[in-house]
């Protein structure tokens, strides 16, 4: 892990200049002048060789390794073996209610770690999808489930009762110090896509309890009350490489789990809203991107003038008259295009700087006294945040 981690650190490092941006904030490739020939590539490229590369990594860093040569060592430092599944046992009908993917990462995630240990301790658990799997694993089970919302607590210790699942919801805000009372030694701690500070707070719990066991799938990496990334492991906090917030969302910035009719409207959305950011930079001579909030999807449909107005409104902006709106709209869709260009580069380093984060909290861990393993516990089409780090006191075997 230590050899894996300073070789990602390393590439990350050297090109940070192509990585490290907001795309948003930028009219041309930022790196033009460094990388003249890879904007040449990608100016050259088809809107359909760039759909193509996007759902080809391996082919994309093979065909950029001109320009960045390193691009296929980083797709091969990524790569994450998966992890050997065993036999999960669970009720009938015990998945009523949960999406299908969602109970599918469930299923792979407890399949991928050790069930042998009776007392569960489920972190974030929402209304207890997980818990409820776990609690089947044997008759000697017993899940305390840690969730900070009533209303979810209240759900899952009811369908537990229900059901005769040896649950106990516990109500508690698991980022207070109070916290630690819940996280004891003679436990199997786990976590699937525990959110940015609410993971790396179990990890530090686990560790001051001596926890027996620990299984998390991170996710979220920039929901974080730090501006700045804080690494985990002395392995990190001794490299050059600062991550902001906007670095911490990269990894995030991926579309593998959506649907064609959710990926139009990203595409409409994305136009959209570099549309107005240049209506906005024209009339008010802003130089920087714009951000506006969220908007439901369905509005979408009243088209691009409908957005505008509505984007200015949010932002206590008064729009002119006799604006072209469809001149915008073009420009919009035409940047639109140079930004999936730019998203390509930066597609080749978000695999690889989530693994550099993974590890971080890989060799926290081992240098805390666990043996650790990295692996996948599902394929990419459930979650892009497939990811699975088990960990273990030293003194325990793997079965």
């Amino acid at each position: 892990m230590h050899n894996r981690f300073h070789s990602l650190d390393l590439i990350l490092s050297q090109y940070r200049s192509l990585w490290q941006v907001s795309l948003y904030n930028h009219l041309d490739y930022p790196w033009r002048d460094s990388f003249p020939y890879l904007c040449q590539w990608l100016d050259e490229m088809s809107d359909e060789q760039v759909c193509q590369f996007k759902n080809d990594p391996k082919r994309l860093s093979k065909s950029i390794t001109p320009w960045i040569e390193e691009a296929e060592e980083l797709n091969a430092l990524s790569h994450v073996p998966a992890a050997k599944h065993r036999k999960v046992t669970s009720l009938r009908g015990i998945e009523t209610g949960i999406p299908g993917r969602k109970w599918q990462q469930i299923e792979s995630f407890v399949a991928s770690i050790d069930t042998h240990k009776d007392n569960w301790l489920e972190w974030c658990a929402g209304k207890g999808y997980l818990g409820r799997l776990l609690a089947t694993q044997n008759a000697r089970s017993a899940v305390t489930s840690i969730e900070w919302q009533s209303n979810l607590c209240h759900e899952g210790q009811t369908y537990a009762d229900k059901h005769h699942l040896n649950m106990t919801f516990i109500e508690a805000d698991a980022l207070i110090s109070q916290s630690q009372q819940y996280v004891e030694k003679d436990q199997h701690a786990v976590a699937l896509h525990a959110c940015g500070d609410l993971h790396t707070q179990l990890l530090h719990l686990a560790i001051n309890a001596a926890t027996e066991q620990v299984s998390i799938s991170p996710c979220c990496y920039h929901l974080t009350s730090a501006e700045k990334y804080i690494p985990l492991s002395k392995t990190a906090q001794s490299t050059a490489l600062e991550l902001t917030k906007r670095d911490l969302r990269l990894p995030l910035q991926e579309t593998v789990t959506a649907g064609k009719r959710t990926q139009r409207h990203r595409l409409l959305e994305v136009s959209y809203r570099l549309g107005f950011d240049l209506l906005q930079r024209s009339i008010f001579n802003n130089q920087h991107y714009l951000s506006v909030p969220s908007i439901k999807k369905s509005l979408l449909a009243n088209g691009f003038e409908f957005f505008c107005v509505w984007a200015a409104k949010q932002k206590c902006l008064e729009l002119p008259n006799n604006l072209d709106f469809d001149h915008w709209l073009k420009q919009g869709e035409k940047r639109s295009k140079l930004v999936d260009r730019m998203d390509l580069v930066q597609l080749i380093f978000k695999r690889p700087l989530e693994l550099w984060l993974v590890l971080d909290r890989a060799l926290y861990l081992q240098e805390s006294g666990y043996t650790v393993n990295v692996a996948t516990f599902c394929e990419r089409q459930f979650t892009p945040r497939n990811i699975l780090i088990n960990a273990k006191r030293s003194h325990l075997a793997w079965n």
